[in-house]
C-alpha cells in the first residue's frame, strides 16, 4: 500500500470560510466543496494578484485582516503528514488575493484587460522588431523565455497571422498607432511573401512558412512540416492564415484583404468541403493534387476534425462577418455549427465531444496522439463560440450543448482542488476510475485557459447564471495569477497543475509553432468585451482606421463581437478627435464621410441595459434624495460616489437613499456609505427606504443599522 507518507508542496484554491487567530489557521473551501484547514507561519507571504506591468503588491502585514469569509484567495504551501490522529497538515507558504477588498476582483476592472494587451504589444514588438523599425524580415517564430530570436530562421504563415491578429486587437482597445502599423506590415508581408495566388482556379492558399538564408534569400515551404501534418496542407493551416488579415480588415476595410478572404474560402469550399451527403470540411488535402482522398496523406486521408470544421469561426469568419455583415458568411457559421451540433456530441460514451472522424462521420479513435481522448480546451471552445453563434441565429440545440459542455467540464476537465483547466485526458474511465486519465501530464496550457474563461463568461453575459460567473472568474483568478510572466513579459506556454511555470522544451519560450501572439491577445480583446459590455455593463471605447475606398457603401460595422440583439449601442463617436454624429446607435453601424482620406474613428459603446446606478433625485430641505437600482459592486462605487459628491455639492447634510430597486449591496458599498458618514459628522443622517431582505440583512451584519435609519 502505497502511503501519503512525505512532505510535498502543493496549490489549494477556494474561498474562505473562517480565520481563528487563535490558532493561526483558516478554512478554505474549494470550488467543488471540500474543506481545507491551512496554517500560516511566520515566513507566509501574501499579494494581490497583478497585472503585467505592475509590481508585487504586497499584502503579506494585512493578509490575516484580509481572510475574510467569502473571499476568494490561493494558498500556496506544504503538506505535512505527521499531524496528530495521522491527520495530514497544510501551511501556506505564499498566499495570492484576487483582489484587494473581499468582493473584488481585480481583473474585473474596466481597463484591465486593456492594460495587459498593451503590455503584450509592447513585448512582442520589442521581442520581434527590438528597437530598429517594423520589418517583418527579422520576424521569427521561435522565440526564447525573454523573447529573444531562437538560430531558426523560419517564418511560419499562421505564426506571423495570429502575431498579426494580436496587434490589430491591441490596436482596437488602446487606439495606439505602432500597433496597426504592425498589423498592416504583418499582412502585407503575408500577401506578398507566403501566399500563392491561384488565378486559374481563383483560390488562395497559403505556404506553411519561408526560410530566411542566411544570405538573405527565402526557401519557401509549401507543405506543413509539422509532425502531425506533414508533407499535407492542414485544413486549420489555411485558417489561420487569415485570422491576423481579418482583423485587421475590421480596423482598415483594405479591400485586398477581403479579396484574399474570398478567395481562401474559395479553397475550402471547393477543396476542403466534403460535397457528398456527409458533408464537413476535410482536415488535410495534398499539397499537390488537393485531393482530400490521396493515398499520399497516410492517417490524414479523408478525415475530418474539430479543426476542419469549428475553428473558421474563432480565428477569421466571425470576425468576417462582423466586418462585413454579407449573409453568405452567416449561412457558412450556420452550416459549421450545425455540423458541430449535429456530429460531435457522444455522451452516452464520454462526458467529452468526439473531435476525429473518418470520411463518413464514423468515429476515428485510433489517430496518432489522440486516439480516444479528449483536448478539454475544444469542448470548452465550442461552448464559447456556440453562444456567439446563438446570437446571430439562435437555435435551441445551440444553446443545449453549449449548457451541456459547461455542466460537465467542471466535474471532467477543471482542476476544482487548484484551479485551471487541464490538457488532454483519457475521454472514458476505466471501471473503479473516478479521475480521467492524463495523456501525457498534468500540466495547463495558456490557450485553454482563454477558452474556458470566455466560455463561461459568455455563458453568463448572456444566460444570467451565477455559477458560470463563478467559474469564470476562478479561471480568470487563476490565469492572471500563474500565467503571467511579470518577470520578462509575455505569457507562459504551461504551468503545472499547482501553478508555477513550466519551462523546458519547446513549452519554455514565448514564439513557437503552437504559440503566438493570437490566444493571449484575443483572451485580452474579449474578455474585456464581455466583461464590460454584458457581465458588468460599463462602456468601452474601440479605435478603427478606415482606408478611403475601404468598406463597402462607406459603411463601419463596429460590433466588437458577436453579441445578444439590443445588448448594446454606439453611444459617441469622434472622427480625427471631434464629435461626428452620423452613425446608427443601435444598428452598431458608422455612416463614413465621403471621400474621406486616412481618418482615425473612436466609437464608443455602451450597454442599453444598466447593472447599477445611482441617481440623484435633488435636494430637499438639505436632504440629498438618492436612487439606487441593480447590484451595488466594487466596481461601482465611482457613480456611489458621484452621487452623493452631487447631493453634498448642492448643500446636503444628510441623505435619503431609495433602495426599492436596489438587489444587493457590497461590503465596501457599506463601507463607503459608514466612511462618508464619518467624515461629514454625527449631526449627518443617513436614511435607507424599502431594502429588501438580502440589503437589509448586509445593512445588519455590518452593524450600519446602528448608525442609519432603516425605513
Amino acid at each position: 500500500m502505497n502511503n501519503i507518507d512525505f512532505t510535498f508542496s502543493d496549490l489549494i484554491a477556494g474561498y474562505v470560510v473562517q480565520y481563528d487567530a487563535k490558532t493561526d489557521r483558516f478554512t478554505l473551501k474549494t470550488s467543488d466543496g471540500r474543506d481545507y484547514e491551512i496554517g500560516l507561519t511566520g515566513n507566509t507571504y501574501a499579494e494581490v494578484i497583478r497585472n503585467l506591468g505592475e509590481g508585487f503588491k504586497n499584502a503579506t502585514d494585512h493578509m490575516r485582516d484580509m481572510l475574510s469569509p467569502g473571499r476568494f484567495v490561493f494558498a500556496y504551501g506544504v503538506f505535512y503528514p505527521d499531524g496528530p490522529d495521522a491527520k495530514v497538515l497544510f501551511d501556506a507558504k505564499h498566499i495570492v488575493f484576487a483582489g484587494r477588498s473581499e468582493t473584488s476582483y481585480d481583473f474585473e476592472k474596466p481597463d484591465w484587460w486593456v492594460k495587459q494587451i498593451d503590455q503584450l504589444g509592447k513585448f512582442y514588438i520589442n521581442a520581434e522588431f527590438g528597437d530598429g523599425p517594423i520589418d517583418y524580415r527579422n520576424y521569427r517564430t521561435n522565440l526564447s523565455s525573454s523573447g529573444a530570436h531562437q538560430q531558426s530562421g523560419r517564418q511560419e504563415t499562421d505564426t506571423i497571422s495570429r502575431l498579426v491578429y494580436g496587434f490589430a486587437s491591441a490596436y482596437m482597445l488602446t487606439g495606439k498607432d505602432v500597433y496597426l502599423e504592425a498589423a498592416q506590415k504583418g499582412t502585407e508581408y503575408l500577401r506578398d511573401h507566403l501566399r500563392f495566388a491561384d488565378a486559374g482556379e481563383d483560390i488562395v492558399y497559403w505556404y506553411h512558412a519561408v526560410d530566411i538564408k542566411h544570405d538573405g534569400t527565402e526557401q519557401k515551404i509549401l507543405a506543413s512540416e509539422f509532425g502531425d501534418d506533414y508533407d499535407a496542407l492542414p485544413c486549420y493551416e489555411q485558417i489561420y492564415a487569415l485570422a491576423g488579415p481579418v482583423q485587421t480588415y475590421r480596423i482598415t476595410g483594405d479591400p485586398a484583404i477581403h479579396e484574399d478572404a474570398r478567395r481562401t474560402i474559395n479553397l475550402f469550399n471547393r477543396f476542403y468541403k466534403d460535397h457528398s451527403a456527409a458533408g464537413g470540411y476535410y482536415s488535410h488535402i495534398d499539397p499537390i493534387t488537393l485531393d482530400a482522398h490521396a493515398e499520399t496523406l497516410g492517417h490524414n486521408r479523408a478525415r475530418k476534425n474539430w479543426n476542419s470544421v469549428g475553428d473558421h469561426a474563432p480565428a477569421y469568419l466571425i470576425n468576417l462577418w462582423l466586418a462585413t455583415g454579407e449573409e453568405a458568411h452567416a449561412d457558412f457559421l450556420e452550416y459549421t455549427f450545425d455540423t458541430i451540433a449535429t456530429r460531435f456530441p457522444d455522451y452516452a460514451e464520454s462526458a467529452f465531444v468526439q473531435e476525429k472522424f473518418y470520411d463518413d462521420w464514423s468515429k476515428d479513435q485510433t489517430w496518432g496522439w489522440q486516439q480516444n481522448r479528449a483536448v478539454v480546451g475544444h469542448n470548452l471552445k465550442i461552448a464559447w463560440n456556440l453562444m456567439r453563434m446563438n446570437s446571430l441565429r439562435p437555435k435551441d440545440t445551440y444553446v443545449e450543448l453549449a449548457e451541456k459542455i459547461a455542466g460537465l467540464i467542471p466535474d471532467h476537465g477543471t482542476d476544482r482542488q487548484r484551479g485551471g483547466w487541464y490538457d488532454v485526458v483519457d475521454r472514458v474511465l476505466e471501471p473503479g476510475q473516478t479521475f480521467h486519465r492524463f495523456a501525457w501530464h498534468d500540466r495547463k496550457a495558456w490557450w485553454q485557459q482563454e477558452q474556458g474563461i470566455l466560455a463561461y463568461l459568455i455563458l453568463h453575459g448572456v444566460l444570467g447564471k451565477d455559477e458560470y460567473l463563478q467559474y469564470a472568474r476562478e479561471g480568470s483568478a487563476f490565469y492572471n495569477a500563474f500565467f503571467l510572466d511579470v518577470e520578462e513579459g509575455g505569457i507562459y506556454f504551461n504551468v503545472l497543475a499547482n501553478g508555477q511555470p513550466y519551462s523546458l522544451g519547446t513549452e519554455r519560450g514565448k514564439g513557437s509553432h503552437s504559440m503566438a501572439g493570437y490566444h493571449s491577445f484575443e483572451l485580452c480583446y474579449l474578455a474585456s468585451v464581455y466583461t464590460n459590455l454584458l457581465v458588468h455593463m460599463e462602456p468601452m471605447d474601440f479605435h478603427f482606421r478606415p482606408k478611403s475606398g475601404g468598406f463597402k457603401d462607406g459603411v463601419l460595422r463596429v460590433q466588437p463581437d458577436i453579441l445578444p440583439v439590443g445588448s448594446v449601442r454606439i453611444d459617441e463617436v469622434w472622427i480625427d478627435g471631434n464629435p461626428y454624429e452620423d452613425f446608427d446607435a443601435q444598428g452598431l453601424t458608422v455612416n463614413l464621410p465621403a471621400g474621406h482620406d486616412d481618418i482615425r474613428v473612436r466609437v464608443r459603446l455602451a450597454p442599453n441595459s444598466i447593472r447599477f446606478d445611482a441617481d440623484l433625485l435633488g435636494v430637499t430641505d438639505a436632504i440629498g434624495n438618492i436612487a439606487l437600482i441593480g447590484n451595488l459592486t466594487p466596481l461601482d462605487l465611482k457613480y456611489l460616489d458621484e452621487a452623493v459628491n452631487d447631493a453634498m455639492g448642492q448643500g446636503a447634510t444628510g441623505l435619503a437613499i431609495d433602495a426599492s430597486k436596489l438587489e444587493s449591496i457590497c461590503s465596501e458599498g457599506l463601507r463607503y456609505l459608514i466612511f462618508r458618514k464619518q467624515k461629514a459628522g454625527s449631526d449627518f443622517a443617513i436614511s435607507i427606504t424599502a431594502a429588501n431582505p438580502v440589503v437589509t440583512a448586509a445593512i445588519k451584519a455590518a452593524e450600519f443599522d446602528e448608525e442609519i435609519t432603516l425605513l
